[in-house]
């Protein structure tokens, strides 16, 4: 489908949808005067909906301008295509793109707007700033919430056995036995898909930067491993959990999909997993469990330093193409969108799996309950980055040795070493001098 034309739709003045269409490339509003824009998004349903909200929410309020939106293909197409157009000049108005290390693979020095000087920024969550940040400039305005790589759990499980939340990774190990004890599963996995298995290993990230703030710069110089104590203490965590007898039967085999079922209905305690995934699976499979789930991090061994390891959500940027009227409408817009009464339509139009990073943006009744969960830790400044949004290098490799690791079959240490010498090869491809 590489051939294939973008497709496009259009919302009017009166917030009406267009007729979904074919058309060729066409960078930028044709009127030139700022009442016409346009905005280039994927193609996910989902992202449809939440931009078909945001855009008719806008013409409320700015009847005179006219946003258009136009998709490209999720994943790495849709990739090539964003850089293809910046590289060309032929990049819409604006593009709703990735933060952290895939944004900044875009050089935003030589193809972005800064946005620096915007009245807006100081509303914005810091881990949002830096994952659109170069030492040049801010790049970024977020459209949609933060998600987590944390340890989800079941509330009754925990209520039942006058669990607490733990803040030792000793007293999780503990809690897991005591439901294991207790007939239920202490700790889901899902090998079965086997991406599921790196939550562990990416989740841990904050206590690992806990430790060493600078792990990632690093890390990308090629300085820091993940054999070596802070960043060995994920692949140990799989490892731990494997030995203390707590997983599923059917660990190996069982999929995502088992796993959120299992959770959902009482048989298993905890599932280390993305926050906006179970978010998504709980609201449509099994709303009656939602009250149910909550969330907390990954524990360190420091009971005072427990936070979350958070991905951020995606960027709205300019391309330096857009100038004029142009650039000042499409300034205007990104005001609009990181206000109070732009988040309350993305709540309402798409399922949040985590807090909004905008001062002032309330979480929608409807939002998941481990969504509330976990406020308090952005409300306190306890969360961090995860490392794909500080370091562009990650091994093509990891799910296979987190499986392995978490099997049995490798221990944490062999795995980590390996994972070690799984990013070389990507870190020379990106130029880097290890």
């Amino acid at each position: 489908m590489a051939n294939a034309q973008p497709r496009r739709l259009a919302l009017g003045a009166a917030g009406m949808v267009a007729a979904l269409t074919l058309v060729g490339c066409a960078g930028g509003g044709d009127a030139g005067d700022g009442s016409e824009l346009s905005v280039y998004i994927d193609s996910n349903p989902s992202s449809i909906a939440l931009w078909e909200a945001l855009v008719e929410g806008y013409a409320e309020v700015n009847p005179d301008v006219t946003i258009e939106i136009e998709t490209h293909p999720a994943g790495g197409e849709g990739d090539n295509l964003v850089k293809t157009r910046l590289s060309t000049g032929d990049m819409n108005d604006m593009f709703w793109y990735n933060s952290g290390s895939l944004m900044k693979a875009l050089n935003p020095e030589k193809t972005l707007v800064a946005l620096d000087d915007q009245d807006w920024i100081d509303a914005i969550d810091e881990n949002f700033i830096q994952a659109v940040s170069t030492e040049d400039g801010i790049y970024g305005a977020p459209v949609g919430a933060s998600f987590a790589g944390a340890i989800v759990y079941n509330k009754d499980i925990y209520a039942q056995l006058g669990l607490e939340v733990p803040t030792t990774w000793d007293e999780f190990i503990a809690n897991a036995k005591a439901v294991t004890d207790a007939g239920l599963v202490g700790v889901i996995q899902s090998y079965g898909d086997a991406w599921t298995s790196q939550v562990p290993v990416l989740g841990d990230f904050y206590n690992v930067t806990a430790v060493e703030p600078d792990w990632a710069e690093q890390y990308t110089a090629g300085e820091a491993k993940f054999v070596n104590e802070p960043a060995l203490a994920g692949f140990q965590h799989l490892q731990d959990v494997y030995d203390a007898g707590v997983l599923n039967r059917d660990f190996a085999s069982a999929t995502y999909d088992d796993a959120v079922r299992m959770l959902a209905e009482g048989e298993g305690a905890h599932y280390p997993m993305l926050t906006l995934n179970v978010a998504e699976a709980i609201g449509a499979n099994y709303p009656e469990a939602d009250g149910s789930i909550g969330v907390f991090p990954f524990p360190s061994d420091d009971a005072d330093s427990n936070g979350l390891t958070v991905w951020m959500n995606n960027g709205v940027y300019v391309p330096q193409t857009t100038t004029g009227a142009q650039l000042e409408a499409a300034k205007e817009f990104i005001a609009w969108l990181v206000t109070p009464e732009s988040c309350a339509i993305q709540g309402a139009a798409t399922t949040l799996g985590g807090p909004f990073v905008i001062e002032g943006c309330e979480l929608p009744e409807t939002a998941a309950s481990l969504v509330g969960d976990m406020q308090s830790y952005f409300d306190e400044g306890r969360t961090g980055l995860a490392l794909e949004f500080l370091s562009p290098i990650k091994g093509p490799s990891l799910e296979q040795i987190t499986v392995e690791v978490g099997s049995g079959i490798r221990s944490a240490a062999d795995g980590a070493a390996l994972y070690d010498q799984d990013v070389i090869k990507q870190a020379k491809q990106l130029g880097l001098d290890w």
